[in-house]
């Protein structure tokens, strides 16, 4: 967690430290992102990091809150305005194709996406991972009980599963377009938004399959 020293800085200076953060660790993920090249870029000491955070896990797993809470915000519209007006699978399309629409055009955001997804330590993906799925989980739950309320899912929908499911998909999404070698046949290329929906759509409907109401 922050340190006090860290809440009082003016937000100018808070920011400037989280997005050289974001851009070092995006770039080079948390095990070669370098805390000098980090105080640099933010013009500030290096000791100085030190004073706002406990040390580089410490800080790596406050940018990954706080990413994800950027991502969460944009998000939002989208994991709050369905009511059932239109079917869920369609909802859910089109909120997946706002979220890689998001990542083509947040570098930043993509590349602690894939710091954090990627990371092989098990220490550190734990510690970042844990808060980023629990941000993940406050949108989506309440979206899939709103639509079992609705009648698209199933009343007795092993929501878990499918949140499990979901959490796997996204980074898989945000990701995709940029490493299309490991993304696997069916990958939203970058750039191309109707072959990008299509394939979106193709890995949607075989996870809802199994959850649809009868």
């Amino acid at each position: 967690m922050p340190t006090t020293t860290w809440t009082h800085l003016p937000p100018e200076r808070r920011e400037r430290v989280l997005v050289a953060a974001m851009d070092e660790f995006g770039t080079h993920g948390y095990s070669t992102g370098s805390l000098n090249v980090i105080a640099r870029r933010a013009d500030v000491a290096k000791g100085s990091l030190f004073q706002y955070f406990s040390g580089k896990l410490d800080l790596f797993t406050y940018v990954a809150e706080q990413t994800s809470l950027r991502i969460y915000e944009a998000m939002r519209p989208w994991l709050d305005s369905y009511d059932g007006a239109e079917p869920f699978e369609s909802h859910l399309v089109n909120a997946m194709d706002a979220w890689v629409s998001y990542f083509e055009t947040h570098p930043l955001e993509r590349g602690v996406t894939a710091a954090t997804t990627m990371e092989l330590d098990p220490v550190v993906r734990r510690a970042v991972l844990e808060p980023v799925q629990h941000l993940y989980l406050a949108g989506l739950r309440p979206l899939l009980e709103r639509a079992v309320t609705a009648g698209d899912l199933d009343a007795e929908a092993d929501l878990d599963a499918l949140l499990s499911l979901l959490i796997l998909l996204l980074p898989h999404l945000a990701l995709a377009p940029l490493f299309p070698a490991v993304a696997g046949p069916v990958a939203p290329p970058e750039g191309d938004r109707e072959a990008r929906r299509t394939a979106i759509e193709r890995l949607v409907r075989p996870v809802l399959s199994g959850f649809r109401a009868h």
